[in-house]
């Protein structure tokens, strides 16, 4: 396993080795310990990635961002096309293929989304809403340092992702794989800059707000925007 993985793996065991609690949301058992590594993932926020990823958008010309961001989304569609097949949606697995066989040849490797304009959407599945589509409940929340919102059923599918689908983290030359990293996590980061704006401006509590519609997305997500009445 990867050095990250097991990384992440750790911390989603650390919380049953330290046995913390709490008597606030009832989906957020582990509130303190969350609301410090969210303190923590904002403060390096502040001080390093909302300035690079400015800088990335005022250096980069929109055409580079979008060839970037395509780029990155060509290498994703592998993870979405496993998951697919993991969770038996045919049609959807052969629509991956689709997007992977026409953006890497005829869109340069992902830079131009051929496939989209072709009416093959881009579509989202990882691990996390594997586990779901077959029964797996979310388990605790839980705030990773660096990754931010997730929960114990869909930190585990990160560590699969990562170990067995993420091509980046296939590559041996690690100068190589560390520097297209960093490109896409300040890629992935400047798309977020007027989104992550909006949460600071309006909530009043941004740890809450966002701890909030992440368990409601991810929940939209594993149920493909049709999910059942809460009790």
């Amino acid at each position: 396993m990867k050095p990250l993985s097991t990384l992440l793996l750790s911390l989603l065991l650390a919380p049953h080795l330290a046995g913390c609690a709490s008597n606030g949301d009832p989906r957020d058992p582990l509130e303190p310990m969350n609301r410090a590594i969210h303190d923590f993932n904002e403060g390096l926020d502040r001080a390093v990635m909302k300035s690079v990823a400015t800088g990335y958008q005022k250096v980069m010309p929109g055409f580079a961002q979008t060839g970037v961001r395509n780029f990155f989304s060509n290498l994703n569609d592998v993870t979405v096309l496993a998951n697919n097949m993991l969770q038996l949606k045919l049609e959807n697995s052969v629509s991956d293929v689709l997007r992977i066989s026409f953006n890497s040849t005829f869109g340069f490797l992902g830079v131009l989304d051929i496939a989209s304009e072709m009416g093959l959407d881009k579509q989202n599945e990882d691990f996390g809403q594997t586990l779901g589509h077959w029964g797996v409940g979310n388990g605790a929340y839980l705030v990773l340092p660096f990754f931010g919102p997730s929960s114990f059923r869909d930190g585990a599918g990160l560590v699969v992702d990562m170990t067995y689908t993420d091509l980046l983290q296939q590559v041996s030359d690690i100068p190589r794989r560390t520097q297209t990293s960093v490109l896409r996590v300040v890629s992935r980061r400047a798309d977020l800059i007027e989104a992550k704006n909006a949460i600071d401006a309006a909530a009043l509590d941004p740890y809450e707000f966002t701890r909030d519609l992440y368990l409601e997305r991810r929940r939209a997500q594993v149920h493909d925007g049709r999910p059942p009445a809460e009790e």
